[in-house]
């Protein structure tokens, strides 16, 4: 296939769209290979010697189903590029950046929208399908209640919860996300279509899966984990004691990501699993807007009462998501100074990005290098 503007991207995608050949494995591939454009080329022998490819990987990545990828690859490519479709490989600048902390992050987002993926402030609002009559206004009174901040609003464009936080969101003129169990050229619910055409001029629609794809049972807990790997935390507003919420709220834990629950009238059913998370202390509880500016770190000022007054000029909009991200790490910090490493893992970013960030805001006189490769606020 001869090279092309595209020619990048089409084999990007084209890894991604190989039977047994999942995100991680993509990433062992890239790691060696250097490129996909170079992995799809490697000769059997040099594959073998990529640890976790066998046999079986090599006859899928030189074998007939190379070509049908390919072609497959540059129909979505030209597809994407009809329709305004973002195709983000996981080594793009725009991929989220809070999605590449976790482990089992997809290799390739599909995105169509307006809203910055790697927003200082974002959060999920997730919970029943059987939503009542109180879990939506309970949904409305929170978004009306954090506006002020501008998060981007997380949700999965289901019936209940989802959707009503959706349109919460938009009513408040905040941009907000749907993420998919499908292709973006097939939205499901139906009944949801409008909304979802809204949000693509206030927010946008994100997915994993190829264009065509149906909302297969399966891909559902997939859709879960990018919904909260792509938040600083998530609220579930209703939840019975089994359901998608939960597993979404479970996986933010997994990745040691904020959540928060909010409260049901005793004995209804459709609070059970809320009730069940905040008794177990797996949730914190959600009483009112404050509580998700003082579990995300939200507001600022909330620190600034007898902090470095460096700070005190700025706004949390004025950082990116990880330069507000260590700036938060280093104020829960004993004296507000961190080793480099331990800012690292307690960020969960590589080294030499976290070294970076903190050059960065030591340019604005904001962070001081110390000693020991220690770092401190000022």
């Amino acid at each position: 296939m001869p090279n092309s503007p595209d020619d990048t991207l089409l084999h990007e995608v084209a890894l991604t769209l190989f039977s047994g050949v999942g995100p991680q494995l993509t990433r062992q591939l890239m790691s060696y290979g250097g490129s996909a454009r170079n992995v799809l080329h490697l000769p059997p022998g040099k594959l073998l010697k990529i640890p976790g490819v066998g046999p079986a990987t090599v006859k899928v990545l030189t074998g007939p189903e190379r070509t049908a990828a390919l072609q497959q690859a540059e129909e979505s490519v030209r597809k994407a590029e009809k329709e305004g479709v973002q195709l983000l490989f996981y080594t793009s600048k725009q991929f989220p950046a809070r999605l590449k902390q976790i482990p089992d992050a997809p290799a390739l987002l599909y995105y169509q929208g307006t809203a910055d993926l790697n927003q200082p402030k974002t959060l999920a609002l997730v919970g029943t399908r059987q939503a009542t009559d109180y879990g939506r206004e309970q949904t409305e009174r929170l978004i009306k209640g954090i506006a002020s901040h501008h998060p981007l609003i997380v949700s999965g464009l289901a019936y209940g919860i989802d959707i009503a936080a959706h349109r919460a969101a938009l009513q408040e003129g905040l941009e907000t996300v749907g993420v998919m169990a499908t292709g973006l050229d097939v939205i499901y619910p139906h009944a949801h279509r409008k909304t979802a055409e809204k949000m693509l001029s206030q927010g946008g629609l994100l997915t994993e899966f190829p264009f065509g794809t149906p909302p297969d049972k399966y891909n559902f807990p997939a859709r879960n984990r990018i919904i909260a790997g792509l938040s600083d935390g998530t609220v579930v507003v209703e939840a019975a004691r089994k359901g998608g919420a939960l597993i979404t709220a479970d996986l933010a834990l997994d990745y040691n990501r904020e959540v928060l629950a909010v409260p049901g009238p005793l004995g209804s059913a459709a609070s059970e699993g809320c009730h069940d998370f905040i008794k177990t202390s797996r949730a914190a509880l959600y009483a009112e807007p404050a509580d998700i500016e003082q579990a995300l770190n939200w507001d600022l000022a909330l620190h600034l009462q007898g902090k470095p007054t460096a700070l005190a000029t700025y706004d949390a909009d004025d950082f990116t998501a990880e330069e507000f991200q260590m700036i938060t790490v280093l104020l829960a910090a004993p004296g507000r100074e961190e080793h480099l490493d331990n800012l690292a893992w307690k960020a969960q970013l590589p080294v030499h990005t976290v070294a970076s960030l903190l050059l960065g805001l030591e340019f604005r006189a904001l962070v001081k290098a110390l000693p020991g490769k220690r770092f401190g606020l000022i």
